[in-house]
């Protein structure tokens, strides 16, 4: 990201960067006109969207319609190993440069961005500017003195102190190194070390910085009062500690940084929990094959869990920081219950590590049903034959226990580099989500490190500012009558909707007015007429930047989409509300028009529960996927429950033929789901097989606050959804319903 940014800056000096090319590579744009997506069986509608955008800038007026003429040469970047290599259709390849095909990149292929930036970089600045530096504690040591403390910023999973106690003894200061970890009442013993130290030339080193906020002015105050005459040359202060808002500023300006990467891969994690291991140690249980099998599979647990991380929410719904301390407290269990136990205690294993030292960080319930389905494929039986393998091209397998150490890690170093998906049982797909997810994150941070004046060349900042503001003014609509709404469906004993349809109106008008009332005042300000405030300083850089603004973001519910999307969202639903006041309540439900969806589910349960005269606690959903029929032609709403519409499935397929749940297909990150009817049925017994228990979310993170109604912010509802594969297939592959996507 770095040399990136160095080099788009020269380049801007050098004028060979175009102002608006700039700011739509990094937040996309409006879409003016809508047409007619040319090849929906492959084009997403997102990339059609942004193809469509992209017309809107100087140099690119004609390429949508040059991309329907040249359809078939543009599937072939689209479907290409290495997209940000292949040369483009037509008059585009010459007439555009290097940093112009990124922008097409972005609307066809997102999750090949970070790539094409490489090259970009090597090809106008150096190849060496984006190759790995590699950390030498030597170099740093060099230039440090007995004044500036040496600091390293600890990332998750990762430990300099080995590193450190390993530098110290090449520099013959093993015997005079003293280390203390702060934490509370630390502080007296960590200063009195610190004097002497000084006085006789040691070194010390204060681990995890962060544990001691309070002490940190203490700290402060001993670094500053140190006199470069009286110090011993040879004192030198390590520090380490996590990023924190605590850490004074002043230590940080006169000391030297550094940090250390954790290993990425299953391939790198593993070598790092078989380094730290000895053949003494392999050979230390009565059971020794049973315990070298075991513990490959238990490593390959822990590379797994920290890996599934990078998949975002496919992966878990929250990332937790797993740590080597997690599996060296599981190693040693393994070892003390294969001493005591004649016979290996599975379910103990399964007990101690999934339930208690992994799934202790775990909060979500639906990531602990998922950590305890990846738990049973490491610790079973099975893993204790020859051979066996844990995924199915067999690259990742069981190895003869007759190895020693040095076996086990050459073995390791035979695994590929990059991670195949399917170790973890996931879609090949999820990497495409894993890239394009990356991409979206670099081009935000490039977003929020941008100046904030406005520039020359293209137009000024406020003038845009001022166009989107009038658009959308133009066209969100007034609120909606509140009076007439509650005299045509007024509160009735036998129909809830009506009162779930009243308070969709009220949360969607205290939405609106908010929208309409900003945008008069940033109007305003921005003519000088009232004094531009902090909020609407933010909500101007926001409406720059294609983001929703937090004034709006905090009366609104949960969506991840940009600006533009989100607005035409927004009417959307609005014209759902507007159908059902005029027309009645509708017979299919667009569950993702629901500004509260909740209650609206609540509802439904009670309208039959006052029917049927029934408490409504015994009450529960059953599920039944409906036919080919299309919303359009379910016409009257069924006699018990709903039918709801507008969900999109993650991580797999329905197929309409089988009338299952089906492996997605290539590139395919989200298909529309069937309309789903919810029948409530008392009494309700779940069934124990054929199904898979999907959890439906409003966004695509998926984790949410729990508000104070006792719902998550974010989770819905978990449906069943017929499959004729095993659950656990799924919940590997993170398959969920989302009412909203991200464009």
């Amino acid at each position: 990201m770095f040399a990136f940014l160095l080099c788009v800056r020269i380049m801007m000096n050098e004028g060979k960067i175009n102002m608006d090319e700039w700011r739509y590579l990094l937040s996309g744009g409006a879409i003016k006109m809508m047409r007619e997506n040319p090849a929906p069986e492959w084009l997403y509608e997102r990339a059609w969207g942004d193809i469509l955008a992209l017309t809107n800038l100087k140099n690119f007026s004609s390429f949508a319609d040059d991309f329907v003429d040249n359809i078939q040469k543009f599937r072939v970047i689209f479907d290409s190993a290495e997209p940000h290599r292949e040369p483009l259709p037509g008059k585009w390849e010459s007439k555009l440069d290097s940093f112009q095909k990124l922008l097409v990149l972005r609307c066809l292929r997102g999750d090949k961005v970070t790539n094409a930036m490489q090259d970009f970089v090597a090809m106008n600045l150096d190849q060496r500017f984006i190759e790995p530096q590699t950390s030498d504690l030597t170099a740093v040591f060099k230039e440090s003195a007995s004044t500036t403390p040496l600091i390293f910023v600890l990332s998750p999973g990762t430990d300099p102190a080995a590193d450190l106690y390993k530098f110290a003894e090449e520099m013959k200061f093993s015997k005079k190194l003293s280390a203390i970890s702060l934490g509370q009442g630390q502080g007296p013993r960590a200063e009195a070390m610190m004097r002497s130290a000084m006085e006789r030339g040691k070194w010390v080193f204060f681990q995890n910085c962060h544990l001691a906020p309070s002490w940190m002015p203490s700290l402060e105050r001993l670094i500053e009062s140190i006199n470069p005459d009286k110090v011993h040359r040879d004192f030198r202060l390590w520090l380490t500690s996590l990023p924190s808002n605590q850490f004074p500023v002043s230590i940080l300006q006169n000391g030297s940084k550094m940090t250390i990467e954790p290993p990425r891969g299953v391939k790198a994690n593993l070598l790092k929990s078989y380094i730290s291991l000895s053949d003494d140690f392999l050979t230390s249980c009565s059971k020794t094959s049973e315990f070298k099998a075991l513990l490959l599979s238990l490593c390959l647990f822990h590379g797994n869990a920290l890996e599934r991380r990078k998949f975002g929410p496919l992966g878990f719904n929250i990332p937790y920081e797993f740590t080597d301390g997690d599996l060296r407290i599981c190693i040693s269990q393994l070892k003390m219950f294969l001493n005591e136990y004649a016979d290996i205690p599975y379910k103990v294993l399964k007990y101690t590590a999934g339930e208690i030292n992994y799934g202790g960080r775990v909060t979500d319930d639906w990531d602990r049903r998922c950590i305890m389905n990846i738990l049973e494929d490491f610790y079973r039986p099975e893993v204790l034959t020859q051979d066996f393998s844990y995924s199915e091209s067999g690259i990742y397998r069981q190895i003869s226990t007759t190895y020693d150490l040095n076996g086990y890690i050459q073995y390791i170093k035979s695994l590929p580099l990059n991670d195949i998906p399917e170790i973890f049982g996931l879609h090949d797909n999820a990497n495409i989500t894993f890239a394009q997810n990356e991409t979206f994150a670099l081009l935000g941070a490039i977003i929020q490190l941008q100046p904030k004046t406005s520039t020359s060349g293209g137009r000024g900042r406020e003038e845009l500012v001022e166009e989107t503001s009038k658009d959308i003014l133009k066209k969100v609509p007034d609120p909606i009558n509140l009076q007439e709404v509650m005299l045509k469906y007024p509160v009735l004993y036998e129909e809830s909707m009506n009162t779930v349809l009243v308070q969709e109106v009220i949360r969607y008008n205290r939405l609106l007015e908010v929208i309409a009332q900003t945008l008069q005042d940033l109007l305003k300000a921005l003519k000088g007429l009232v004094v531009m405030s902090s909020q609407l300083e933010l909500m101007a850089n926001s409406l720059y930047n294609n983001i929703v603004p937090e004034l709006w973001n905090a009366k609104a519910y949960p969506s991840l989409k940009p600006l533009a999307s989100w607005v035409n969202d927004l009417l959307q639903r609005i014209d759902f509300l507007e159908r059902w006041i005029a027309k009645g309540i509708p017979p299919v439900f667009w569950i993702s028009g629901f500004f509260f969806p909740q209650a609206f589910l609540t509802g439904t349960l009670q309208n039959f529960a006052r029917k049927s005269v029934i408490s409504i606690d015994t009450i529960a959903f059953d599920f039944k996927v409906s036919g080919p029929e299309s919303v359009s032609e379910l016409s009257r709403r069924p006699t018990e429950g709903c039918y709801i519409h507008g969900l999109f499935l993650e991580g797999a397929r329905w197929d309409a033929t089988s009338f299952q749940l089906a492996e997605s297909r290539p590139k395919e990150l989200y298909t529309e789901m069937a309309v789903i009817w919810l029948v409530p049925v008392p009494n309700r017994k779940s069934p124990t097989t054929g199904f898979y228990l999907c959890p439906i979310y409003k966004t695509l993170t998926r984790a949410g606050t729990l508000s104070t109604t006792g719902h998550s912010t974010n989770y819905v509802i978990a449906v069943e959804i017929p499959s004729s594969k095993p659950q656990r297939h799924w919940i590997k592959r993170g398959v969920a319903l989302i009412c909203a996507l991200d464009f």
